[in-house]
């Protein structure tokens, strides 16, 4: 295996590449840093802007044209975040410094930033692993007939690990299994997914239990008749029907089971927590209402969009990501905002959006670099300065939800 390059490695070689004008080069090391680390120091944000801010940057890798729908599916295929195409279009870049809306809306662009998820490959590789596991572990054959019971019983979009919401706050003397927690979930993603039943991996020992029950077993029987309810085998782990059914069908997982013990360290981490991210569901039951923390809207990571626009994120202190600082990096035309005066971008209609905020509102958030001016860009890039700080004026133009 070869080494992997740190962050101030890959700065460094695309610093070098980027003085040298060899744009293919930028693109390629662009992507190992995209690979490598969720978002970067100021210092290889300087390099970055100094690139996208020079003469003969603008074509890039070629200038290529493609398809929509073509560089859409190499997106989708790569998880989200990603097309890995080459340089897309042509014409200068425009590099601006800005913040994230919460619903993952960039307010320099207006473009929309994706919720980033393991590619079509490392999700085949994830379901082998843990099949794979799973057989040394459980009775090959009962493992088995679920993988084929499966393929039968795809059309789910979200797995209920039905053991840990049952059970979740029942440490208590009269706590037991609550399948009024378990059916209070199964109905919100049912509702969430139009009317789509979630799949419910639940022990047959528990599912014998609340059998016996006259005030569950018409329930029970209910999820039985619709098909979405599967009984592990006696002796099973149903930790492994869950996490392998989520996976290899790509959907969401509802559980609180943070999934670090040893079974999950044998699958490793290389993808494992991307992975987490885009597809966990947790839940609470504040004074007995149900409430779920879906995964975020959009991820925090460097991503290059199908039109070839790049959002890059700024290491920042503390976890609040509306302190965030990214750098929005795109070519004039690539998305309708574009032409707008970054105060018309920056304000909402009351002048309160999240992204004109007083903090805000300073020249790194707003100032436009066209290429070209390459001599100071990056340094001026990451100043502020109070004197020249624009002022909100604008209404920002109307989005659909």
């Amino acid at each position: 295996m070869g080494l992997s390059l740190e962050e101030p490695q890959i700065a460094a070689l695309l610093k070098l590449s980027a003085e040298t004008g060899r744009g293919e080069r930028v693109y390629e090391y662009l992507q190992k840093l995209r690979r490598s680390v969720r978002w970067v120091s100021e210092e290889t944000g300087k390099v970055l802007v100094d690139w996208f801010s020079r003469e003969g940057s603008e074509v890039g890798f070629g200038g290529v044209t493609y398809e929509v729908s073509f560089v859409k599916e190499a997106v989708l295929r790569n998880g989200g975040g990603w097309h890995g195409l080459g340089w897309i279009g042509k014409g200068k870049w425009v590099v601006r410094k800005g913040k994230v809306e919460p619903n993952g809306r960039c307010c320099c662009c207006g473009e929309q930033l994706g919720c980033v998820d393991i590619d079509d490959v490392e999700t085949e590789k994830f379901a082998q692993s843990v099949a794979g596991l799973a057989m040394e572990r459980e009775v090959k054959a009962n493992f088995r007939e679920f993988q084929e019971w499966l393929e039968e019983n795809a059309d789910h979009e979200a797995i209920v690990d039905g053991a840990n919401i049952g059970l979740y706050q029942q440490n208590f003397a009269e706590g037991g299994f609550s399948i009024l927690q378990l059916d209070a979930v199964i109905k919100e993603m049912y509702g969430r997914s139009g009317n789509k039943w979630p799949l419910i991996i639940l022990h047959n020992k528990r599912v014998r239990a609340l059998m016996e029950n006259p005030s569950y077993r018409k329930l029970v029987e209910e999820w039985t008749n619709n098909g979405v309810l599967y009984t592990t085998p006696h002796g099973s782990n149903d930790d492994w029907y869950w996490l392998y059914a989520a996976v290899k069908l790509r959907c969401l997982l509802v559980t609180n089971d943070e999934m670090r013990d040893h079974i999950f360290e044998l699958l490793g981490s290389s993808f494992f927590l991307k992975w987490k991210e885009r597809h966990q569901v947790r839940y609470t039951f504040p004074k007995g209402i149900l409430k779920l923390q879906m995964p975020p809207s959009y991820s925090v990571v460097i991503q290059e969009s199908e039109k070839g626009s790049w959002h890059v994120p700024i290491v920042c202190d503390g976890d609040e990501e509306s302190a965030r600082t990214w750098l929005c990096i795109t070519r004039p035309g690539a998305c309708e905002d574009l032409g707008k005066t970054a105060s018309n971008i920056e304000a909402s209609e009351n002048g309160n959006g999240p992204c004109c905020k007083p903090e805000m509102s300073n020249t790194s958030d707003f100032k436009i670099l066209p290429s070209g001016n390459r001599n100071h860009a990056s340094q001026d890039f990451f100043q502020t300065s109070d004197a020249e700080t624009p002022s909100v004026t604008g209404k920002r133009k109307e989005r659909s939800p």
